[in-house]
């Protein structure tokens, strides 16, 4: 055992992290109700049950600890908190009330303080992450328009903890994600008829500006590529160094067979 443990989530990241880290085998933990995908966990809790949760991860000799995956806020049922972890009920709420940020620098906290550090997919496996460069198709003048403005919204929506991604075309901004996620927004898009459907235009990803690169950094897909291309886009752009690739071969393989560009900006 490294010392290492995964609280992975739903989504496709937890399996990529156990590819990339190899033979460093982590313990895998899940939050009750969330299942992973493509891994199996030795443990699964429940957010009422933090404490005894936290010794479980000390008796097994966790030292480090990565957030992978998406996971939705848990409803509580106070009949299950032991008497430890109650304690913690209003730090806990009072976080979730301010929004995801908050939470997850709650949950971050409460994990240090029992000696655990929270350590993030860059740490672990950078090469998740890629640098700068376009790594698919094309990009044109009025792509890096796009990107420009792109850029700015996803700064802004950001600044505000709504959310890491917009659709802009030919300057327009036509969708931001929210809490129903990319494949919604995108979905939303490909939905569009006459002059809102859009004249190719991109899908921009990026962290928010600030946030803890720990935690909910961003990640894409081969499932982003087959959509955004649903969606009638030229391509995706996102934030070189800050957006998770789930499997870039693959990504690079979809966007090139589908005409579109993939550009770490």
């Amino acid at each position: 055992m490294s010392g290492l443990a995964l609280f992975a989530g739903t989504g496709g990241l937890p399996a990529a992290l156990v590819r990339a880290l190899g033979d460093e085998a982590p313990l895998i933990c899940a939050l009750d109700g969330f299942p992973p995908e493509g891994v199996k966990p030795e443990i699964t809790f429940r957010i009422e049950r933090l404490v005894p949760f936290l010794d479980a991860l000390a008796e097994r000799g966790v030292t480090r600890l990565c957030l992978a995956g998406a996971v939705r806020r848990p409803r509580l049922d106070p009949a299950l908190f032991d008497p430890a972890t109650a304690q913690m009920v209003p730090r806990l709420v009072g976080a979730m009330q301010q929004g995801d940020d908050a939470t997850l620098r709650a949950i971050t906290g409460i994990f240090e303080e029992a000696g655990i550090s929270v350590v993030g997919v860059e740490d672990i496996a950078p090469g998740l992450l890629p640098g700068p460069g376009v790594l698919a198709g094309h990009v044109t003048a009025a792509d890096e328009a796009d990107a420009t403005r792109a850029a700015a919204i996803v700064a802004a929506l950001g600044a505000a903890d709504v959310g890491q991604g917009c659709v802009v075309a030919r300057g327009l901004c036509l969708a931001v994600e929210a809490l129903p996620g990319t494949d919604a927004m995108l979905a939303q898009v490909a939905g569009l008829t006459g002059d809102l459907r859009p004249a190719k235009g991109l899908f921009y990803k990026a962290p928010k500006p600030g946030q803890d690169r720990r935690v909910d950094l961003p990640a894409l897909g081969v499932q982003t590529v087959i959509n955004a291309a649903a969606a009638g886009l030229a391509g995706i752009a996102f934030q070189a160094g800050g957006v998770i690739c789930l499997d870039l071969p693959a990504m690079q393989a979809e966007a090139a067979a589908r005409g579109l560009f993939l550009w770490a900006r």
